[in-house]
């Protein structure tokens, strides 16, 4: 054998442990030789002798790589050969000397949720390497981005606005007007004033706010709403050089590096002008000097210091703090709600600048005593005058609350769109027609400056099958008259609510007066407009639905007058509805539920935000404020069978060719076509009877249903009627054109064109009546549906059943007023089939002539064509309502058919409650 194979020789003293010592180890876990077919393998190296430290270190390593290739391929050699010879899961290759690795994770040596814990050394390093990463973007995407050119600023172009038939009805060309200024020429106070509101730090930034950044970036992932937090620099990126408005993460980080850009590039008094110069404050002014222009008429060099807050407070937002409102947007952004927006601001602003040491308490305190700094009236351009200039503001208001795409004021204002609109031109012309040869005719302010001064008509008319809206009458030029009169004016609408308390009797019903006020509909009867009787009575006492006398805050009783302060018998819904009675129909409503008449009422189209909030008696008989447009609407919803539509005037808007926004017809089931059927020929009655209100608005050979309305104190009139193919409304009131006059109210009537009271029944169904013959010329004729039988019959507001005659013994019983029911029975002078003969149970007036107590001519019977089987008789004398078949006064038709004033206000404590109860009449 070999010298080279011999074993080696054993130590001389210490035995098998000192040659164990004597042999080199692994640095690491003690290594066990593996069991089985490796050990003769591994033996012969176990007792080489080495000549050194660093040849003994070589040796581990080498011992430590064969064992763990042996472990690698033998691990099921022996048990425990993973474990401890390295092999397996745990062995030398987690926990051994084996290479150093680049980022240690999963720990080496560590165990449990240790081994998966990073060290401090891992997150520092990683987090330097974010923070590093972070700024090689950073300036890299600063290298790249360029600051666009200014003078690449979008150039507005003209909208074009189309008829319904696509020929061109305007071109708003120079709807923006920018005027440019440099910085000499701002005032100190205009600059003070838009630092101390905007930003605050801006003459120290550097271009950005990292907190407001912070704070638009987590909002935009929450799907929030972006709140203010932009330096003046950012704004000045956004408005005049990326020209983008969108809240988007890619638009934030573009105007983020090119603010920082240019505020290292560019000097602060440049990038204040520019950001003055480009800023959109309303009306179609772009700078400063335009805005100055444009609200003050002077320069901008000229600003004092108070009209410098106003106009720093539209950049805020003109929408909403334009003191002649910004219903281009936004229908809630009123007149009077903008105006305690802009003065709320505009008192912050000027304490800002005190505070911030740019301008003294003292002059601080001079402005506040002056007053908010007045601007100028809202002026129209001259291409927008007569009607143009109201349609042209309806289409823009539509199209910008309806489109989905985020279009907004001031991009509509930069132009570019061809945006075809619902109105028809001739229809257009005639309404215009018909208003101005009913207002040439009567109306003398020189001959009547006291009662023809100021008065103002509005109109407007909607196809009942789709919605839209196909004409308005806004007022008499769009550029001298700046509210538009079809829009809401904030005149009361009078008896031409009546109709809704009719549909909610039929659909809702009135309730049992032994349950509580909260009843289902199987609890509730549902009435017959032929077959529910009502009390007719003037000053009607009127009551809760479980016969409670109805009180004011101030303990008052409601006593309900009728116009003229006629009284009737007993009547039915529809004779009331003919002649406009306002008693049976207040408490009619007091029955059914103030709440479920306003649902009626926003159900047929009328906004919540136009109704009356008070659930007083009157709210039935119109105190509520809608628009024209709103109300031709809600009939139509009745001339559609209960279909409802909602009014529009914008069918379609391109730009570059390409269609943005395309109406998208959509209807609603408000009622049943059986109820408004029935509504529908109720109303037909009012129009055709001889003893309606609304009969000057016939129509030979057509079939017309509508309804008179005239308010507390004669301070407005309409009349609101449709055919099966047309809704429109009219309505007459005076009111000051001067929006600066905070006190400006409406005026009376009484008087006006030479009437001694104006009526629905006078001028505003005189102008319907021409509009609709010219615009329904050659059109199909068309028939209303036959209405399907409806409820049951019902004696309401102290009206008395068809009971058999009570015995003396019934009439001793106790009452629920016996103090106020008669001992007596009046019978009737003339025959008749009425449910009823006996007096009025609630209060002692004489029923029993129906001509009257005062010789008057009497009632010689009711509305020739009314189904009701009882004739409605006056107790006035005078011309009768219930009889006369002539109609009556030679203005309106009927004698009675005009104002149902509720009581002159605060007489008596009838009508005059809440401010506006009268209500209204025919």
């Amino acid at each position: 054998m070999s010298e080279h194979r011999r074993k080696p020789p054993q130590p001389q003293s210490g035995g098998r442990a000192a040659a164990r010592r004597a042999a080199p180890q692994p640095s690491g876990r003690r290594a066990v030789p593996p069991r089985g077919g490796h050990e003769s393998a591994a033996a012969p190296e176990e007792g080489r002798s080495y000549g050194g430290r660093a040849e003994a270190r070589r040796a581990a390593q080498r011992g430590a790589g064969r064992r763990r290739m042996d472990s690698g391929g033998g691990g099921h050699g022996g048990r425990g050969g993973g474990r401890r010879g390295g092999g397996g899961d745990f062995g030398e290759h987690e926990d051994g000397p084996g290479k150093k690795r680049l980022i240690d994770y999963p720990r080496r040596g560590k165990r449990g949720f240790r081994r998966w814990t990073p060290s401090w050394k891992l997150t520092t390093g990683l987090g330097l390497a974010f923070v590093g990463s972070l700024m090689a973007a950073a300036t890299v995407a600063y290298a790249w981005v360029e600051v666009p050119d200014e003078d690449k600023f979008a150039t507005a172009q003209n909208n074009v606005y189309l008829w319904d038939d696509g020929t061109q009805m305007a071109a708003t060309g120079g709807e923006v007007n920018r005027q440019n200024i440099d910085y000499a020429n701002i005032p100190a106070v205009m600059r003070n004033a838009v630092i101390s509101a905007e930003n605050k730090t801006f003459w120290d930034d550097s271009g950005i706010d990292p907190r407001g950044i912070t704070r638009a970036f987590v909002n935009m992932a929450k799907g929030q709403e972006t709140q203010g937090g932009s330096t003046i620099t950012q704004q000045y990126v956004k408005n005049a050089l990326i020209n983008d408005q969108s809240q988007t993460v890619s638009r934030k980080f573009k105007e983020l590096f090119i603010s920082i850009k240019i505020d290292g590039n560019i000097d602060k008094r440049e990038i204040l002008s520019g950001y003055l110069n480009s800023s959109f404050f309303g009306r179609s002014s772009y700078g400063l000097q335009a805005a100055s222009r444009t609200y003050y008429n002077k320069d901008a060099k000229d600003l004092d210091a108070s009209e410098a807050a106003f106009l720093t407070a539209l950049l805020k937002g003109p929408t909403y703090f334009d003191p002649a409102g910004g219903t281009d947007a936004d229908p809630a952004a009123t007149p009077k709600a903008n105006r305690a927006n802009a003065e709320e601001r505009w008192r912050w602003i000027l304490n800002e600048m005190v505070d911030d040491g740019y301008l003294p308490a003292a002059k601080r305190d001079g402005f506040l005593a002056k007053g908010f700094p007045e601007p100028q009236p809202l002026r129209k351009n001259a291409q927008l005058g007569g009607q143009i200039g109201y349609l042209v503001d309806l289409a823009k208001a539509n199209f910008l609350a309806k489109n989905k795409e985020g279009i907004d004021t001031k991009q509509l204002a930069q132009g570019g769109y061809v945006i075809k609109t619902t109105f028809n031109r001739d229809k257009v012309n005639k309404l215009e027609d018909a208003v101005q040869d009913v207002y040439k005719r009567n109306i003398d302010e020189k001959k009547r400056p006291e009662t023809d001064k100021h008065v103002q008509f509005g109109g407007a008319s909607v196809d009942p099958g789709t919605g839209a809206i196909v004409a308005v009458y806004g007022g008499e030029d769009a550029t001298k008259h700046f509210i538009n009169n079809a829009n809401e004016t904030g005149a009361q609408v009078g008896s031409t609510f009546k109709p809704f308390v009719l549909a909610a009797a039929m659909r809702d019903g009135v309730r049992d007066p032994k349950l509580g006020p909260v009843q289902s509909l199987e609890e509730r009867t549902l009435l017959d407009p032929d077959k529910a009787m009502y009390n007719g009575e003037n000053d009607l006492k009127i009551k809760r639905y479980n016969g409670e006398i109805w009180r004011n805050e101030e303990g008052k009783e409601w006593l309900q007058r009728n116009d003229n302060k006629n009284s009737y018998d007993d009547m039915t819904l529809r004779e009331a509805m003919i002649v406009s009675a306002n008693s049976p129909f207040v408490q009619l409503g007091m029955d059914i539920g103030i709440p479920e008449v306003r649902k009626a009422a926003i159900d047929s189209g009328l906004l919540e935000g136009s109704l009356d909030k008070s659930d007083v008696p009157s709210f039935s008989i119109g105190i509520s404020h809608p628009s024209a447009i709103r109300m031709a609407g809600a009939y139509a919803t009745f001339a559609s069978s209960g279909e409802q539509r909602e009014p529009f005037s914008v069918s379609e808007v391109k730009r570059g060719g390409k269609q943005i926004y395309r109406h998208e017809a959509t209807s609603s089931r408000a009622f049943s076509a059986q109820i408004a059927d029935n509504v529908t020929d109720v109303l037909r009655d009012v129009v055709d009877d001889p003893q309606g209100t609304g009969k000057n608005a016939r129509i030979p050979n057509r079939q017309v249903a509508g309804k008179t309305g005239t308010t507390d104190g004669n301070k407005s009139a309409w009349f609101v009627g449709y055919t099966p193919q047309l809704s429109t409304a009219i309505d007459m009131f005076r009111l000051d054109d001067d929006e600066s006059n905070k006190n400006r109210s409406f005026l009376k009537m009484f008087g006006t064109g030479g009437k001694a009271k104006i009526h629905g029944s006078s001028f505003p169904s005189e102008i319907w009546q021409k509009y609709m013959s010219d615009a329904l010329k050659g059109a199909p004729v068309e028939k209303f549906p036959k209405p399907e039988p409806i409820g049951e019959a019902f004696w309401g507001g102290g009206a008395e059943s068809p009971e058999p005659t009570p015995t003396k013994e019934a009439e001793e019983s106790p009452s629920e007023e016996p103090e106020e029911s008669p001992s007596t029975e009046a019978p009737s002078e003339s025959p008749s089939e009425s449910p009823s003969e006996s007096c009025n149970p609630w209060e002692d007036w004489s029923c029993g002539d129906p001509g009257g107590s005062d010789g008057g001519q009497p009632g010689t019977g009711g509305p020739s064509q009314s189904p009701s089987t009882r004739p409605p008789g006056t107790s006035n004398g005078g011309n009768a309502n219930g009889g006369n078949a002539n109609g009556g006064n030679a203005n309106g038709g009927n004698a009675n058919g005009g104002n149902a004033n509720g009581g002159d206000e605060g007489a008596d404590g009838s009508g005059g409650f809440f401010g506006g109860s009268g209500g209204s009449g025919g």
